[in-house]
């Protein structure tokens, strides 16, 4: 076995992904594991499909196990969101964590992790935020004051920037695991309108939520699902949906609680709570906290995340669980053979987070409230308990 990870939303599964696992698959994978964000992703807004038909497509597309990334690493910067994913890929001892990327160049991409490590990048980041840039701008400035334009150009593009953190948090786990990268193709990656065949997952969400055709843009299972979600009214999920269920949480909530959410910093607090008393709509709230410093893809996780009832403290560690979410023949073959290397509880069923320690245990209690709001983003509303009922999906 050579075992290939992949971390990804598959928000939803596209020719891109696909693209991505054929050629994990020529690099030498007999097997691969896709660790997954669930039903909120890093965007700050719900999926547009359900964790379970995500995790369909997937397993209808080449991936052979599908592992929840949690909500505190789903909903968090691309610092945070990798380290979660490569913690999992980790512990589930996969030999190769495969990924796309604008440069498409592993060797360029370590270059650029170990200029990220100089320690005389602090100073220079420091210069350029009391100017007003966001941290990913500083960043990237620093790295072009001292090391030159062409390492910075690496640093604008969103797949290289988390290819990069991938690197980051390999070498932070002191990780065997080996990078594989392949250039990306099609779209720019929040891309509405293109001419080109691979377009971006942007696009196809929103063919999706305006009832458009999407059929050429997905492998055909994949769009087959699609349809069904739809047609069931499951799908699409949209998180005007509960725009007042949002503005009611953020009403209530002190300073000090909006302190403890995460991504908060240098006061923005105080920015969110005079917003959230004042905003009569989620545009106006994102409108009001917004400036050159903070990006929207930030605030709109804030402002999810007091919604969802997290704070910083989830993501401080690393995930606690392998929480399986479907497999086939080839994924049981992967389980079969890390359950006895890994050091993290995996679970295939309710009756296993019986034994998992209270930080887990609070963990999965917080995937299920999060899943009872989804349920609540869809055309159709679905009833509670949906995280303890569905079973593991099996192909």
């Amino acid at each position: 076995m050579l075992v290939a990870g992949i971390i990804s939303e598959y928000n939803p599964f596209h020719l891109g992904h696909a693209a991505l696992i054929s050629r994990t698959r020529l690099n030498g994978a007999t097997h691969i594991v896709a660790v997954m964000s669930g039903n909120f992703v890093q965007r700050g807004e719900p999926a547009v499909l359900s964790k379970w038909a995500r995790t369909r497509q997937a397993l209808q597309n080449g991936v052979d196990l599908v592992i929840e990334l949690p909500l505190p690493w789903a909903l968090s910067g691309a610092e945070k969101f990798a380290f979660g994913g490569v913690s999992l890929l980790d512990a589930a001892g996969v030999d190769m964590l495969s990924f796309g990327s604008e440069c498409g160049s592993v060797e360029e991409l370590i270059k650029t992790a170990k200029a990220l490590n100089s320690p005389s990048l602090g100073e220079a980041m420091q210069h350029e935020l009391k100017g007003g840039s966001t941290f990913a701008g500083a960043r990237q400035k620093a790295i072009g004051s001292l090391f030159g334009n062409e390492m910075a150009q690496f640093l604008r593009e969103p797949n290289n920037i988390l290819g990069i953190e991938y690197l980051k948090a390999l070498n932070k786990l002191h990780s065997n695991v080996k990078p594989f990268t392949i250039k990306r193709v099609g779209a720019a990656h929040d891309a509405l309108t293109s001419d080109e065949e691979i377009a971006s997952a942007s696009r196809i969400r929103s063919l999706i939520q305006d009832g458009g055709d999407f059929s050429s843009l997905m492998p055909k299972v994949a769009e087959e699902i699609a349809l069904q979600e739809i047609a069931s009214k499951s799908a699409p999920a949209f998180i005007t949906a509960v725009e007042r269920a949002i503005l009611s949480k953020l009403r209530t909530m002190s300073r000090a609680e909006f302190a403890a959410l995460p991504d908060i910093s240098e006061g923005l607090e105080n920015r969110v709570y005079a917003a959230a008393r004042k905003a009569t709509n989620l545009e106006e709230i994102y409108s009001l906290i917004k400036s050159k410093r903070y990006t929207h893809a930030r605030i709109r996780r804030i402002v999810l995340s007091a919604f969802l009832g997290l704070n910083s403290s989830m993501s401080a560690e690393p995930p606690p669980y392998l929480r399986v979410l479907g497999f086939n023949k080839h994924g049981v073959e992967i389980l079969h053979s890390i359950k006895s290397t890994t050091k993290l509880p995996i679970i295939t069923n309710s009756s296993d987070i019986l034994s998992l320690d209270n930080k887990a245990k609070n963990m999965i209690e917080l995937e299920c409230r999060s899943t009872d709001l989804f349920a609540l983003c869809t055309p159709r509303v679905a009833p509670c308990g949906l995280d303890m009922t569905t079973g593991i999906i099996s192909i």
